[in-house]
């Protein structure tokens, strides 16, 4: 089975004393790309050298909301567009209004940023919308390419980002959210990824997530849905390679 962790941070810290271990158990399970994101100026540049180092890791930059005030803005963003060439998607950027370490004002700012760079340099979106979904969709409604990573939203805001030919990832939460697999019972096939936001959510509690376990989250759709796993990994690849040109 041919299948795709869509979003990760193996650059994180507690990667640092097995990575090459995490790595080789995600393609003895089957994956064929893994995509890390970069939240800071530090983590794209990880993120850069990462995938530099491993054929199956491509990189997406991005500046999370909450890193905003620990971080360069400027410098960050110059970098994202120095080395758009290497990257896939620009992300995870977006609002988080749940933490709210940093004022919505100056997220929304920041944010309107990076929409704009999106849109000049024609690349994919990739959203952080943690209790922001429905005002991050009004921000970018006007976009060709968007994904809501990790997506928490509601039914009915799924079925409006399903309307503009938008992606839903869901992440390996799915396994024991019951928030999550409703929208999952709702999420066309055609508007589907699966991630696992490694080293976070991991499906089994008390441990630390890792690409491999975006089985479990593909496990977990095919059962909600009634399907085959093999086809909900189909869906993801193609949706991965229809949002990202590749």
């Amino acid at each position: 089975m041919n299948i795709i962790d869509s979003h990760c941070h193996l650059d994180f810290k507690r990667f640092d004393k097995d990575r090459d271990a995490v790595i080789r158990r995600a393609e003895e399970a089957g994956l064929s790309l893994i995509i890390n994101s970069g939240v800071d100026y530090a983590t794209n540049l990880s993120t850069l050298e990462l995938a530099s180092s491993y054929g199956m890791i491509r990189a997406t930059l991005g500046l999370n909301p909450n890193m905003i005030a620990e971080t360069d803005v400027n410098r960050t963003l110059d970098l994202i567009e120095e080395r758009a060439g290497d990257a896939l998607g620009i992300g995870e950027v977006g609002l988080d209004y749940y933490r709210n370490k940093v004022p919505k004002s100056r997220q929304k700012e920041v944010f309107l940023q990076t929409i704009e760079l999106a849109r000049r340099l024609d690349m994919p979106l990739i959203l952080h919308s943690r209790d922001a979904e429905d005002v991050c969709f009004e921000l970018v409604r006007d976009l060709d390419r968007v994904i809501f990573h990790c997506y928490g939203g509601t039914a009915s805001l799924m079925e409006k980002v399903v309307q503009k030919n938008f992606y839903i990832s869901l992440a390996t939460v799915i396994c024991y959210s019951e928030d999550h697999r409703k929208v999952v019972e709702r999420v066309p096939l055609e508007n589907l990824l699966i991630e696992t936001d490694s080293p976070f959510l991991s499906p089994f509690r008390g441990k630390r997530n890792e690409p491999a376990y975006v089985i479990e989250a593909a496990r977990e759709i095919a059962r909600v849905k009634g399907i085959e796993m093999e086809e909900v990994a189909a869906f993801s690849l193609q949706n991965v390679k229809q949002v990202y040109n590749i």
